[in-house]
């Protein structure tokens, strides 16, 4: 009854501070929810353009090709502000975490959970362009409960790695930065996995976000989804969160001396 009734008090805990983050967001913005569309439409437009009026796309990526992008860069969107926001968990939080006694992992979980749920809000831009480019519908698209678990495990992992360790370590936020841009462009977002050269569809089965961007994509492109790839990012996962809960709870002590 006792493990209940607290996880009950985290859960609350949880959407209180999901809540608190998402309000604090938008009230200081006069576009508020359109801000967190806004930035992956801009990118698709751009790519768009490059990729289909400048240059020749080839095989980077399938048609309609703005779908191919949005149904990439919507996820991404949600796995780079909450990795990046997740280096500053602590550090901006810092007297409200010293003065409260709740579990301190809540601290990353509400990242992870208020840039998912803008993640949520966001996916009927990407239907309006289904629905405008006539874009087919697969059965794949109930495989999307399976990507975003799988993204919100990935995400919480890295934020338990990365939250305590600025702490200690400050320019590890910059480095983080760094990291994600070049993962940007090291993950089939701009072009499909199919596109690489033989040689690096295996390497690049080791980046988890390919199997789960797969599974997105898949609900359009099904042609997008390999399952060895999805087996792969299951895999690095949960190694991902094991590592994360290990690190936070042999850091969290300290953490809490160094606020």
């Amino acid at each position: 009854m006792a493990s209940r009734s607290a996880g009950r008090r985290y859960r609350h805990a949880l959407w209180l501070l999901t809540v608190r983050d998402l309000r604090v967001r938008y009230s200081t913005s006069a576009l508020g929810y359109l801000w967190s569309i806004l930035d992956p439409l801009v990118m698709s437009a751009i790519y768009w353009f490059v990729f289909t009026q400048v240059f020749h796309r080839g095989k980077v990526g399938e048609e309609p090709y703005i779908v191919f992008l949005l149904s990439a860069l919507l996820p991404w969107m949600w796995f780079t502000g909450a990795v990046s926001d997740s280096t500053r968990a602590f550090t901006s939080e810092a007297k409200l975490i010293r003065s409260t006694t709740i579990p301190r992992s809540i601290w990353v979980a509400r990242i992870d959970a208020s840039k998912g749920i803008e993640f949520v809000l966001s996916l009927p831009v990407l239907a309006i362009f289904v629905l405008a480019t006539g874009a087919h519908l697969h059965w794949e698209v109930l495989l999307y409960p399976l990507a975003i678990v799988l993204q919100c495990a990935l995400i919480y992992g890295l934020g338990l790695i990365v939250a305590p360790l600025v702490v200690f370590f400050r320019d590890l936020e910059r480095a983080v930065k760094l990291v994600l841009r070049f993962l940007f462009y090291a993950s089939p977002i701009i072009y499909g996995t199919s596109a690489l050269p033989e040689r690096f569809r295996d390497l690049m089965a080791l980046n988890p976000l390919s199997g789960i961007i797969g599974i997105y994509r898949s609900a359009f492109f099904p042609s997008q989804l390999n399952w060895l790839e999805v087996a792969s990012s299951t895999v690095v996962t949960v190694v991902v969160l094991v590592v994360g809960v290990v690190v936070f709870k042999r850091s969290e002590h300290r953490v809490l001396k160094e606020l």
